[in-house]
């Protein structure tokens, strides 16, 4: 074979054996690639177990455990990451059973919780141990626990939130409950059947109070007016009194405010003027007097106001444009307040009448009721739709005597009869 042929060959072959290798040398790269993917970040795990103690403390609760290590991620328990065993932080007990009942044993080892409550559990309470006592920072009881004194409350000094509703509460006045808790925010004991005053001496720094549907009585003290944190006041339906303080306007932080179904007197502070925020303001049901403030309406907030039912008189101070962006107006059950009709549309219906030329109510109010709250509409749901006052004052201008047709056919009538009567008289003379 000539030599140049040789050569070709080997060049041949060289060339078939090193396309061979690339071969193999992707194929080995491409199922080391498939067979060890890059490994992923392993998460951090912890411990699902709970406490056996605290396990065998639910048991004795009669409380559901049929799945131990799923208990920290129920909707109603949080539980904290400790190791080996986890902890209740939180506990709430809802719509309980009949066999479920407490005892000091079993809630010993629930010391760790930091929030506990009871919705719509009739159980009867007992004492907590201290250790529990000491460490909640949340307590609510709705509808539950039967009845609840002001000292078994009183021991849960380190709360930031305390509700209590729905929940018969014997206590000699509500300083016996809130004096030592001076972390409390937020508090709530409504329809609890709460006798006594408003605590004169306040030493948390609240920013709720609700203590609506009770039997309080006397006037609002001083200590409630100095939180200048307070946000939300709620303290209607009780038997409060008096005039509401001057110094009203100090509560700067204040958003809703509602004191109805009460026996406030006197009129509404100025002072209310310089909180800027206030969005919902319900004084309905009292015995306040005197004019609606014009400050109110500069409120650009506002959006719930209740004057309703009170002694208020005057011409209503406000625009057909402030009533419109309102969500709830109310002024009805104030018989001698009364509104400009030349400020409002035809429509309007504020269940008060309109003013006469000396700015006095022209007629009574109207006999419906149209203390429905609403936006700026003008549907029939709302304070201000038919104005059904000023449709008594234009009935009253067209109805001053019998109408022309009526009047027509009575001197028709009248003639007919005469002239029956002429004929009978003149045929009995010819006769």
């Amino acid at each position: 074979m000539p030599p140049p042929l040789q050569l070709l060959l080997l060049l041949f072959l060289f060339l078939n054996s090193s396309s061979s290798a690339a071969t193999v040398t992707n194929s080995t790269t491409t199922t080391t690639t498939t067979e060890a993917p890059s490994p992923s970040p392993t998460p951090t795990t912890h411990s699902s177990s709970l406490d056996p103690k605290q396990l065998k403390a639910l048991q004795s609760l009669n409380l559901p455990t049929q799945k131990p290590n799923s208990i920290c991620s129920q909707p109603t328990t949080t539980c904290d990451l400790a190791s080996p065993f986890r902890h209740l932080l939180t506990l709430q007990l809802l719509n309980c059973s009949d066999d479920v009942s407490l005892s000091f044993t079993a809630l010993k080892s629930l010391s760790t919780l930091q929030n506990l409550s009871f919705i719509n559990c009739p159980i009867a309470p007992i004492r907590f141990p201290s250790e529990l006592s000491l460490n909640l920072h949340s307590f609510i009881a709705v509808n539950s626990l039967r009845h609840l004194t002001g000292v078994w409350l009183s021991r849960l000094v380190n709360l930031t939130d305390l509700t209590v509703t729905n929940v018969e509460v014997n206590t000699s006045g509500l300083y016996v409950i809130l004096g030592n808790m001076e972390k409390l925010k937020t508090v709530t004991i409504s329809q609890a059947n709460l006798t006594g005053s408003l605590p004169k001496h306040i030493k948390a720094k609240l920013t709720h109070i609700d203590f609506s549907g009770n039997q309080l009585k006397g006037n609002i003290p001083s200590s409630l007016i100095a939180l200048e944190d307070l946000e939300s006041l709620n303290l209607e339906s009780n038997s409060l009194d008096g005039e509401m303080p001057l110094e009203f306007g100090d509560l700067i932080s204040l958003k809703n405010l509602s004191l109805a179904y009460n026996s406030f007197s006197g009129s509404i502070p100025e002072s209310m003027a310089a909180i800027p925020d206030l969005v919902h303001i319900d004084l309905s049901n009292n015995q306040l007097n005197g004019t609606i403030p014009r400050y109110l309406a500069d409120m650009k907030g506002l959006k719930y106001l209740s004057l309703a039912h009170n002694q208020l008189h005057g011409i209503l101070p406000f625009n057909a444009s402030f009533l419109k962006r309102l969500e709830v107006f109310k002024v009805n059950g104030n018989s001698d307040l009364c509104y400009n009709h030349t400020n409002y549309s035809p429509n309007v219906k504020l269940g008060i009448s309109p003013c006469d030329k000396h700015g006095l109510p022209m007629s009574p109010p109207p006999a419906k009721d149209s203390s429905g709250g609403g936006g700026g509409g003008d549907s029939d749901n709302n304070d201000y739709g038919d104005d059904s006052g000023n449709d008594t004052s234009k009935k009253e201008e067209h109805h001053h005597g019998p109408s022309k047709i009526v009047l027509g056919l009575a001197i028709g009538l009248s003639s007919i009869v005469f002239l029956i009567v002429f004929l009978v008289l003149l045929s009995k003379w010819c006769g």
